[in-house]
Formats: C-alpha cells, sequence, structure tokens
C-alpha cells in the first residue's frame, strides 16, 4: 500500500521566496506524491528520486520546514520494507544507479534511528562487494554494460560509499572511492581539451568505443557534471589525511578550469555537446550547467577550489536563472532545457555517442537531473 503524503494545505509560495523554497514548493505542487518525481506512473527505486529528494532534505536543513523532510521520508517509506528490502531493487543486476537513492536514507536513519533504513543502506552497500569489476578493479556501470566504466557511475556510487566508510567506520572504502574516481580519469582524460569523455570499454567491443582507447566519441556536459559532483560530495567525507586527497583536489580543480573555457559566450552556460559550442543543432543545457555551478560554488566554499571559483559560480548563477527559469502563471517556477537522458551502447536504438546521438535525445522541463543541482546550489548561495 502507498504512503500518502497529503498536499492540501499547498499554497503558493510568495515570488519573493527564495528559489530553493520556490523549486521545492513548485516541484511538490507538481508531483503531489515523492514517488511521482522523475515524471514516474508507477512505484520505482530510480537515482533521480533519490536525487531529488537529498536535495528536498537541504532545503528541509535550511528551512526547518518539517515538509521537506515528511515529503523525502514518505518515499522511503513507501518503497522500503520493514525488513530493510526495498521494491524493485535486485542486487544482481549490479547498476550502479541504484545505490545513489541509498544517499538520502543516512539522513533520515540519523534522525529517526528507523532500523529499516539502515538495513536498506546495508543492502545497498552490499552490492559493491561482488560488483562486476575491470581488470584494474574498476566498477563496471552495470551489469548489461560489461567491462564499461562511465562518469555518471562515479556520482552513482562514490559519495554513497564514501558517506558509508564515515558514518560506519569503515576505512578500506575510503581507498575504493579514491580508486575509482581516479582510474576513470586515468582512462577518460583527453589532455587536448582538459575534458572527459563519457565512457570508457575496456574490450574495446562497444560500437562507441575507440579501437586504441577505449573511450567514447564525445564530451557530454552532464557525464562531467555527476563526475564534478561527485568529486566535491566525496571530499566532505575522505579524510583530510588521505594520501590520494591531494591527486583528487587537482583532477577537480584542473576540470574547473578546462570547463570555465566552454561557456556560452552569450548566456554563460554549457552546451549538451561541451566543446562544439557552434556546432548546428547544439544547445545550452541546464542540467550540466547546474551541475558545473553546484561544484564550483561548493568546491570554493569548501576550499577544495580556489577562491575564484565562488565568485565565478556567484555569476554564473545569476545567468543561469535568467538562461533556464521561467515563471509559470499559478505561481510556480519552472526548469527548462534539460536532457532526458542520454547513455552509451544498449540493445535497442543502440546509442553510439555520437555527436547527433547527444543532440537528438529528447528535452524536457522540470528533469530532477536539472531541478537538484539548482535547488542544492541555491542553498549553498542562500537564494
Amino acid at each position: 500500500m502507498l504512503v500518502i503524503f497529503s498536499l492540501t494545505c499547498f499554497s503558493l509560495t510568495p515570488k519573493e521566496s527564495k528559489y530553493y523554497v520556490r523549486m521545492a514548493d513548485s516541484e511538490m505542487k507538481r508531483n503531489p506524491e515523492s514517488w511521482m518525481l522523475d515524471f514516474s506512473k508507477k512505484l520505482k527505486w530510480d537515482y533521480c528520486n533519490g536525487l531529488e529528494l537529498q536535495a528536498f532534505l537541504k532545503v528541509w536543513e535550511k528551512t526547518g520546514d518539517e515538509k521537506y523532510f515528511q515529503y523525502a521520508k514518505s518515499y522511503a517509506d513507501t518503497i522500503i520494507e520493514e525488513n530493510g528490502q526495498i521494491k524493485g531493487y535486485k542486487l544482481e543486476e549490479y547498476n550502479l544507479d541504484r545505490i545513489n537513492s541509498g544517499k538520502f536514507l543516512f539522513t533520515l536513519y540519523e534522525k529517526t534511528k528507523d532500523e529499516k533504513y539502515k538495513k536498506a543502506i546495508e543492502l545497498l552497500r552490499s552490492q559493491i562487494n561482488t560488483q562486476p569489476r575491470t581488470s584494474e578493479g574498476g566498477f563496471w556501470h552495470k551489469k548489461i554494460y560489461p567491462h564499461q566504466m562511465w562518469l555518471d557511475g562515479i556520482y552513482m556510487a562514490s559519495p554513497f560509499l564514501a558517506e558509508y566508510a564515515y558514518r560506519f567506520n569503515e576505512p578500506a572504502l575510503f581507498d575504493e572511492v579514491a580508486f575509482q574516481i581516479l582510474l576513470i580519469a586515468k582512462h577518460c582524460y583527453d589532455p587536448a581539451t582538459g575534458l572527459y569523455y563519457h565512457g570508457w570499454d575496456e574490450s574495446r567491443q562497444q560500437k562507441w568505443a575507440d579501437p586504441v582507447k577505449g573511450t567514447s566519441p564525445n564530451f557530454w556536459s552532464r557525464s562531467m557534471g555527476w563526475y564534478a559532483m561527485a568529486i566535491v560530495d566525496v571530499l566532505d567525507f575522505l579524510p583530510e589525511n588521505h594520501p590520494k586527497r591531494p591527486e583528487i583536489i587537482k583532477v577537480l580543480t584542473d576540470l574547473c578550469y578546462s570547463l570555465d573555457k566552454y561557456r556560452d559566450p552569450k548566456t554563460g552556460m554549457w552546451f549538451q555537446v561541451t566543446d562544439k559550442i557552434n556546432e548546428k543543432g547544439n544547445y545550452v543545457e541546464s542540467s550540466g550547467s547546474a551541475m558545473f555551478i553546484y561544484t564550483w560554488v561548493k568546491g570554493a566554499q569548501k576550499g577544495y577550489l580556489p577562491k575564484e571559483f565562488l565568485k565565478k559560480g556567484k555569476k554564473a548563477y545569476k545567468q543561469f536563472v535568467k538562461t533556464f527559469i521561467v515563471e509559470n502563471s499559478d505561481g510556480t517556477i519552472s526548469l527548462k532545457n534539460a536532457c532526458a537522458v542520454a547513455g552509451l551502447g544498449g540493445e535497442k536504438n543502440y546509442r553510439d555517442g555520437s555527436y547527433e546521438y547527444y543532440i537528438s535525445e529528447p528535452i524536457r522541463d522540470n528533469d530532477p537531473k536539472a531541478v537538484a543541482p539548482f535547488i542544492m546550489v541555491s542553498v549553498l548561495l542562500n537564494k
């Protein structure tokens, strides 16, 4: 039976409210039940739900308004059984995406001490014990994508594992997290641009893989956004004296300087295919842009990045609002121009990683992959 979270008292949010409040309230109005996030027609355990509900918990922490906590909690209580089993989750699929949603459970467990959240966290943690790996030890992105590492996967697993290591005293996991971040950097980094290719196939068997390097052929902004966010979130928990910390910070810093070179001169935002700024069909894309701004702001605030990135991030935030935020007639706000989905390979409608592929994927409004980082950076900036 679904847990019903009532929004019968929902009222219009004043326009003078902070953007993190306005966007969260708008999303609650669009999605009266939290399992409906990401345009869901049925209940599913999905990284997008976890991503956005983590943002809601940031709004709760900032405002103290219990409705945001309850909205997040209602999803967990709808999908997690008392024994910690998660409806629809199959460990044997070895899908890194499924781990990401576990992050918001840490906060729920900390506040409620409900053991079912701890059991669900342990279940997700256990997936890593037998996750298939490349010959060097890199996590396969999914079992159905053998021998492949994607930038996306670093975000899906590493911050969860770093927080688990911190909260439950498993220091060996810090080494694992650092290893995964640096291994994909080794294989996906392009020295000519300073950017990172979306994916890498160790076997070189995928049609999208370079026969020599194994990399996918293009730079997709959101994939680098996932990677950059993963690093700043991991650094919150990675010990100050960890031997790989300086190397990871250098990867982050170098990437952020490189990204600054690929902004649209008109809007200050980033394109769907990052380096092809003037190519026909390319467009400024909101999810990747939000992720980069979040990375700049948080990285600078926390001291992971040079202070100049806070100034850059604040300016870029204003440009983001001007470019992507829409005022609706019902008092809500929307966030436009997000790529709905993009990946590599697959059995149906093979995704070849070409420029034409990336610009052909659907574009939609209020995608959680843009909404969540926008809410989180708005909280950081108190905007």
